[in-house]
């Protein structure tokens, strides 16, 4: 059964209310870029023809390998596989 408006309200602030401070500036900055007035613009029509290039070359000539992408950074794919994976929260 879905939330009405005041109930997802309430569930929000409930959550920011138990966040740790270190965490809370990460949500108050979503929330800032959530409300960031330049979301509402419209694309240009240099914007709409430079993303039809890259579709139209995605087309042309298929997806970038990988291992090309990290070669551009002096990087191996064994060289990736070696890099932390994402940070989580540990228990300790």
């Amino acid at each position: 059964m879905a939330l009405d408006l005041q109930q997802e309200r309430q569930q929000a602030h409930a959550l920011i209310d138990l966040l740790p401070p270190a965490k809370l500036g990460a949500v108050r900055s979503l929330l800032e870029v959530m409300f960031d007035e330049d979301d509402d613009e419209e694309l240009t029509a240099e914007d709409r023809a430079a993303i039809q290039a890259g579709l139209d070359s995605l087309d042309k000539h298929g997806p970038v390998p990988m291992e090309d992408v990290l070669a551009d950074f002096g990087l191996t794919l064994a060289d990736f596989e070696k890099l932390p994976g994402p940070i989580t929260k540990r228990d300790g």
